[in-house]
């Protein structure tokens, strides 16, 4: 007989079960959003940045050449030979960069920066707070874990894919129309009474899964442009706009210093 006041030790573990289950999906959903704004991030760093660096790569092997030309020392040369090798074209780079190269190999970004004209603005794919927001709800209400068969599980993960796809465009129409459809569908089944030992294993295999989603925020928060984007998670294009500021200023020192190797 249960003691009076107490839940049974099922109803306990159940509880925990559920739990554990929110705060799973939560944690999916906070590192997801993570990857989001690591990989929109990315694309605006290298679409916008990316002209600059080419830039102080293509400098720098003018320099150095300019300094092996003056001076003949064999160790200058294969400096300048390394620096060149640097900036030589990668097979595949127009793929790369979506056919914005132009005819010299120097992307229009590039010249319209170096010579004060206007810059097409990077495209901005990152979410809104609405978006968000719808993101959160369809991930909490259709999230594959709350499944209770294969059959759903398969319903919901299918459902999830575009649901993240819709999310990692940023497209807040979509996100609308699949919480419509979301709602308008199969209403799943009340969860089922499971024994102890089903609990037991449904607890270890949250665990199991909250420390691979740990080991993916780590890999994210300790890569280059996580740990720049965690710099300015509010406002990583002022973070983009102060980068670039200092590009130009070294991409200035390079040329003023290539102007004086060729006018001595």
């Amino acid at each position: 007989m249960p003691q009076a006041g107490g839940a049974r030790p099922e109803e306990r573990l159940e509880k925990a079960v559920r739990a554990a289950e929110q705060a799973l999906i939560e944690y999916e959903i906070a590192v997801e959003t993570f990857r989001v704004e690591v990989e929109n991030f990315s694309r605006l760093h290298h679409q916008k940045l990316g002209p600059m660096y080419a830039r102080l790569d293509e400098l720098d092997a003018l320099i150095a050449e300019a300094v092996a030309a003056r001076s003949g020392d064999p160790e200058d040369r294969r400096k300048a030979e390394e620096a060149r090798a640097r900036v030589l074209p990668i097979p595949g780079v127009d793929e790369l960069f979506h056919g914005w190269m132009d005819g010299d190999g120097l992307p229009p970004e590039a010249a319209a920066m170096l010579t004060d004209q206007s810059v097409r603005p990077p495209q901005r794919v990152r979410p809104s707070d609405e978006a968000r927001k719808l993101y959160r709800e369809l991930v909490r209400k259709a999230h594959p874990d709350l499944a209770q068969d294969d059959q759903e599980r398969e319903r919901r993960d299918a459902f999830i894919a575009r649901v993240n796809t819709a999310y990692g465009r940023g497209d807040e129409a979509l996100l609308r129309e699949l919480h419509e459809e979301w709602d308008a569908g199969p209403v799943p089944d009340e969860r089922r009474p499971t024994p102890g030992e089903e609990l037991y294993a449904r607890l270890e295999w949250l665990a199991q899964r909250k420390e691979l989603l740990s080991v993916v925020a780590r890999e994210l928060e300790e890569s280059a442009i996580g740990a720049m984007l965690k710099l300015a998670p509010d406002d990583p294009d002022r973070l983009l706009d102060e980068i670039a500021e200092q590009l130009l200023a070294q991409v200035a020192e390079r040329e003023a210093e290539l102007e004086r190797l060729q006018a001595a």
